[in-house]
């Protein structure tokens, strides 16, 4: 029973931390990455679909990204939406394919970008806080419910306050990590 609780809590745990890393990889580092922009959605006859379901979307150097829709006539509204999008360029369209250049980072960009990412790992502690109470107010039932002893509830909060620091501390580390990159010119 209690096992079962731990698994549930550690699972869940682990997602919110899979979410952190998502959300970190749509922040920009010193070299252009094409999650930049997958967050962006383009009107197609009607219907918003993700940017990378109209077209290809690569990374072609360290700043620049480049987009070749698969239907020509959707250059615009790729265009429109980028603008849209405010992700702190402007598309080039060449009747082709859209370029988006990417300039050199200043230090307060990135000082910025590691604001953002600060702000983003605090929610996924607040996530996993929110898994522990949910973790611990389930043992609590138990132990009303008379299906736990008061030492086994007590062993049990104090497992899943292991589990919640073992995955605070990923978060931290995770965090770490993407500051580093941030702040690498």
């Amino acid at each position: 029973m209690l096992n079962e609780i731990y698994n549930y809590t550690q699972e869940h745990m682990e997602k919110s931390i899979d979410a952190l890393k998502r959300d970190f990889s749509t922040l920009r580092t010193g070299k252009v990455s094409t999650n930049i922009v997958d967050h962006i959605r383009v009107d197609y006859y009607g219907t918003p679909t993700a940017l990378n379901q109209v077209g290809n979307v690569i990374a072609s150097d360290a700043t620049t990204i480049l987009i070749t829709p698969w239907e020509k006539h959707l250059l615009n509204p790729i265009e429109k939406a980028i603008r849209e999008a405010n992700i702190g360029v402007n598309p080039n369209n060449d009747g082709i394919v859209i370029k988006l250049f990417f300039p050199a980072m200043t230090s307060e960009q990135r000082q910025g970008i590691v604001k953002q990412a600060k702000t983003m790992a605090e929610k996924a502690k607040v996530a996993v806080r929110n898994i522990r109470k949910e973790g611990n107010d389930k043992i609590k039932k138990l132990e009303k419910d008379k299906e736990i002893s008061e030492d086994d509830s007590k062993r049990g909060q104090d497992e899943i306050q292991k589990i919640t620091d073992k995955n605070i501390a990923q978060v931290e580390l995770v965090l770490t990590a993407k500051e580093a990159d941030i702040l690498k010119v």
